[in-house]
């Protein structure tokens, strides 16, 4: 098994940086709707793919105690269905086209697979997180890549974000 460092912050997290992603993506793609959608379909789907991401952070947050982690997760993961959904309406009415919703939908639902794996093995990223980041290396398989630091941290200031 390979070594890895634990991640110091929910932005180093694996899942949060795909979710984050896709969220622009969206948030792009969803520039070319009518302007009759900006408080429907156009708010609706940005909401609910940004929230994906905030999700993630709060479960981070909330570390000390697995059922808060895995309640986080598990509406982490009902946000991007909710995504999923939104895409598809968007299909339906004509504002996206099918291989940019299934490019979307395949990025749902990998992130929807790695909050399924994280949520199933929360108590190994759980307990006292304290106030410092932990700088211990664990040993752990590929499985676990999502909460790990990946290779192309993020290191932009929060005023990038």
């Amino acid at each position: 098994m390979e070594k890895r460092a634990f991640a110091r912050h929910f932005s180093e997290l694996v899942v949060w940086k795909k979710s984050r992603e896709m969220a622009k993506g969206i948030f792009e793609a969803s520039k070319m709707f009518p302007e009759e959608e900006k408080y429907s379909l156009t708010h609706q789907i940005r909401r609910s793919s940004r929230s994906v991401g905030a999700q993630i952070a709060e479960a981070w947050a909330k570390r000390r105690y697995e059922k808060s982690v895995v309640s986080k997760l598990t509406d982490a993961d009902g946000e991007q269905n909710e995504t999923q959904h939104w895409l598809i309406v968007a299909m339906d009415s004509g504002y996206l086209d099918k291989e940019t919703v299934s490019g979307f939908g395949t990025r749902c639902k990998e992130i929807g697979a790695m909050i399924g794996k994280m949520i199933s093995i929360a108590d190994q990223f759980c307990g006292d997180p304290g106030h410092t980041p932990p700088t211990k290396v664990r040993e752990c398989d590929d499985t676990t890549e999502f909460f790990t630091i990946s290779t192309d941290l993020y290191h932009a200031p929060i005023t990038d974000y």
